[in-house]
This record gives C-alpha cells, sequence and structure tokens, in this order.
C-alpha cells in the first residue's frame, strides 16, 4: 500500500439520527480487507471516544490505539492525521503481522542496492516515503524482539539507517502504532519491550468492541444498507423489527466487519427488501450472566482435558512435555488453516515463538527440524521468542 492522503473521510448520516461516520476515501476497494470500513459515533460511550480522539489529534504525540480486530483502528488512524497539522501530507499504513521478519525491516526502514539477494535498486523504507506526515503502524504486538530494538532507536533518534546502508537519514514522522495484543501482559512475559511500550505510549485510544455499544449497531447497520443496497439495486431496503432485535442480541466477536459482511449476505439472500432475523445467518447470541449450568459445562470441559492428560501420566510416554505442548500448537495450527498470526493470537503467544516451536516440530514448510533446546534455554526462548546468544546479538546491534 503506498502513502495517501486522506479524502473526505467524514460525511454525516442523513437518517432519523445525525451520527457522525468515519469511512475510507473509496470504501469499496475496502470490501475484501479484515478491517472495518466504517465507524459510527451514536453510542455515547462513541461520542466520548471521538471527543478524547478530537482533543489529542492536533498534537504531535505518538499514539497507540488499543481494540479487538474490527473495530476500526485504522480509521481512528486516518481520522486523527485528517485533524492534524499534518494532514496535507502522507500518511502510511503498514500491517507488522503481514511481513516476514526477514522483509519488515527493509520495509520499514528501505535498503541500498546489493544490501541482499534481489536487492536490485535503493528503495524507501516507510518512515522515508512518510516524512512529514503520519505512519500507522498495526498489529505491533506481532514485532520480533530484535526489531522492536531497532524501531526503539528510530523513534528515539528521529533518524533511519537503510539495510546496507552507513548513513542515517533524519525523519519527521508522527507515528500511530495499533494493537489487539495486552501489550502490559505482552511486557510482563518477555515478548515486548517495555521502553518501546513506553515510546508507544504517550497518548493512548481504547476503542470500545461493538458489544458494549449498543447504540451504534443499527446506525451502521442502516449505513452499510445503504452502500450494498445501492450496489445490489435495491429500491428502499429495511429492516424488520424481529431483525432489528437480533442484530441488538449478537455478540459481535468479529466487531465493524462482521456486521458489514452480515449486512452484505442478508441482502444477498433477502427475497424482498424486507430484511428478516433468518437471513442474518449469525454464529450465536450475545452470552449472558453466568448460570449454574454454564459453569458446569465449563467444569466438565475441563475435567475431559485434566482425565486425558492423566492418562497420557499413567501411560508415561518419553518427553510427556513436548508431546503435549506439540499437541496443542499442531491442533491450534490446524484449526486456524495454518495461518501462523491467527495462531500465535489463539495461543495468546508471539509469532516469534510460534514460529520457533513450529520448526521444532518440524510444522514449517522447508524448514528442518531442530533439536529442542535445554530446559533452562528452553524457558527462556518460550518467554522471550529468541535465545539467550540473539539477545546479546540484539543488542549489540549498531545503527
Amino acid at each position: 500500500m503506498e502513502p495517501t492522503l486522506p479524502d473526505n473521510q467524514t460525511e454525516t448520516l442523513h437518517q432519523d439520527q445525525h451520527a457522525p461516520v468515519l469511512t475510507f476515501p473509496e470504501p469499496r476497494s475496502m470490501t475484501l480487507s479484515i478491517r472495518a470500513s466504517a465507524l459510527v459515533f451514536e453510542d455515547p460511550s462513541s461520542r466520548q471516544l471521538l471527543d478524547h480522539v478530537e482533543r489529542i489529534a492536533p498534537s504531535d504525540a505518538t499514539v497507540l490505539i488499543i481494540g479487538e480486530t474490527g473495530t476500526g483502528k485504522e480509521l481512528i488512524a486516518r481520522h486523527i492525521h485528517a485533524l492534524s497539522a499534518r494532514h496535507n501530507k502522507p500518511f502510511g499504513a503498514l500491517n507488522c503481522a503481514a511481513l516476514t521478519e526477514s522483509l519488515i525491516e527493509s520495509e520499514l526502514f528501505g535498503h541500498e542496492k546489493g544490501a541482499f539477494t534481489g536487492a536490485v535498486g535503493a528503495k524507501d523504507g516507510w518512515f522515508e516515503t512518510s516524512n512529514g506526515g503520519t505512519l500507522f503502524l498495526d498489529e505491533v504486538g506481532d514485532l520480533p524482539l530484535g526489531m522492536q530494538a531497532k524501531l526503539l532507536r528510530v523513534l528515539q533518534e528521529r533518524e533511519v539507517v537503510r539495510v546496507g546502508a552507513r548513513r542515517a537519514t533524519p525523519i519527521d514522522v508522527r507515528v500511530i502504532a495499533a494493537t489487539n495484543v495486552n501489550l502490559e501482559e505482552a511486557v510482563e512475559a518477555g515478548r515486548f519491550r517495555a521502553d518501546l511500550y513506553y515510546r508507544f505510549n504517550v497518548a493512548n485510544v481504547q476503542l470500545i468492541p461493538l458489544r458494549e455499544r449498543p447504540g451504534d449497531i443499527l446506525p451502521l447497520t442502516r449505513h452499510f444498507m445503504g452502500i450494498y443496497g445501492k450496489r445490489l439495486g435495491y429500491t428502499e431496503a429495511r429492516l424488520a423489527p424481529e431483525a432489528e432485535r437480533t442484530l441488538l442480541d449478537y455478540d459481535w466477536p468479529g466487531n465493524i466487519r462482521e456486521l458489514e459482511n452480515a449486512i452484505h449476505r442478508a441482502l444477498l439472500i433477502c427475497p424482498g427488501d424486507v430484511l428478516r432475523s433468518s437471513d442474518f445467518k449469525l454464529s450465536g447470541l450475545k452470552p449472558q450472566i453466568s448460570t449454574p449450568a454454564s459453569s458446569t459445562l465449563s467444569t466438565i470441559s475441563t475435567s475431559s482435558l485434566e482425565n486425558a492428560v492423566k492418562a497420557l501420566c499413567e501411560q508415561s510416554p518419553p518427553k510427556l512435555f513436548e508431546l503435549i505442548e506439540e499437541t496443542i500448537i499442531r491442533t491450534a495450527f490446524d484449526y486456524c488453516e495454518q495461518n501462523q498470526v491467527q495462531t500465535a493470537r489463539l495461543l495468546d503467544i508471539s509469532r516469534n515463538v510460534l514460529r520457533h516451536r513450529l520448526t521444532i516440530y518440524g510444522m514449517l514448510l522447508g524448514k528442518q527440524q531442530i533439536k529442542p533446546q535445554e530446559p533452562a534455554i528452553n524457558l527462556y526462548t518460550q518467554h522471550t521468542g529468541f535465545s539467550a546468544r540473539n539477545s546479546e546479538e540484539g543488542y549489540c546491534e549498531h545503527y
């Protein structure tokens, strides 16, 4: 994605409730993305969020946006840029989790010709192409520890060194970082540098999941019905009263993006102009307050797991812990369809740790299985994502 200049990012809903709406300049081009393509600020908690964003936007402070997938982190970042003095300068957006560890340094900082195999020419990194403007770094919680150290130096020194270069290039970039990971827990677990967390967390924006701002659900629904209804040739699509209740009662684990997909799918299969509850194929309803029945179910599930582990203990197979760990990782990896990012999130470990374990157990294509390390070193690697030797090399790297 090339750096872009925001254009017409805010508009007003011309319906019963005049709630401000944030959208991408070309929302149709975002329909295949996993990100939220619109934000509505009708719910009181959303209005407070918008007020907070508009207070911090004019400054040059680094911003950390925290929120679940699909809550609109990039939209908020673009709105902050649009309200700042840098609004006429480039806006760059980079998903840190979408790049391999070997590519992310070149993408962020650029490289010189011949710096590595395939570097047939010099290339500007994202910091340079966003110079004077704003750089949005999504999913920073998935950055490898070595890259975190280099990024911290760039933020402190305000200069970058391209891969293969010897001279630093000064930069003037406002950084907005985003994550769906609890960075405080990641810091405690050794998966994220505390100094980088403090550098990011100058101004904090906590995005509220859709289930906790029900006042935004129906305005967003009408917004998406207007967009997709026009594309599909509807003169005027409406929601049946029971369909409204269905949407309000649903938990929306995928947040705004899931709502948009649900509206699009319902309009595709709806036989008329009125969307009914049966037109929405939702995975479940909003969880209710815990009941004895649900508590019993949780106990039964835990008991089943404990019984399986006890059965293995009775058999006393060699390397029992490695057997259990490999089974958990393999099952989660298969469940996530070999998606490393999703698997790391499901297991609540960093992607770097996951890749190391996948390599140990021979689950990465093209990677030879490696011998597990000794227990003490293995425990350190599990919590930090790299060995003690790599740690020393990381701190000795010179910019």
